[in-house]
């Protein structure tokens, strides 16, 4: 079973430099082209399910504007 997890980008500090979502090796990361946080910027969103929690994005963003959650394994009983 593939891990899962997300991510929660702070709008306010998003610049739209797109490093996060050239680095996502799930290729799951956009920019909204919908919507412009108050400094005029298309803040990073999740596109597409796929996110493992790798936490690539948070490292590589310089204005620390993404969290990334991850869910927890649970360890399997023996049979």
């Amino acid at each position: 079973m593939p891990v899962k997890g997300t991510i929660e980008v702070d709008e306010s500090l998003c610049k739209g430099c797109e490093l996060c979502v050239g680095a996502c090796p799930q290729d799951v990361l956009e920019l909204s082209l919908e919507r412009l946080n108050a400094k005029g910027y298309h803040p990073a969103e999740l596109k597409a399910l796929g996110c493992t929690g790798c936490g690539i994005c948070a490292v590589v963003c310089p204005e620390a504007a993404i969290t990334v959650y991850r869910e927890a394994l649970v360890a399997r009983k023996p049979a």
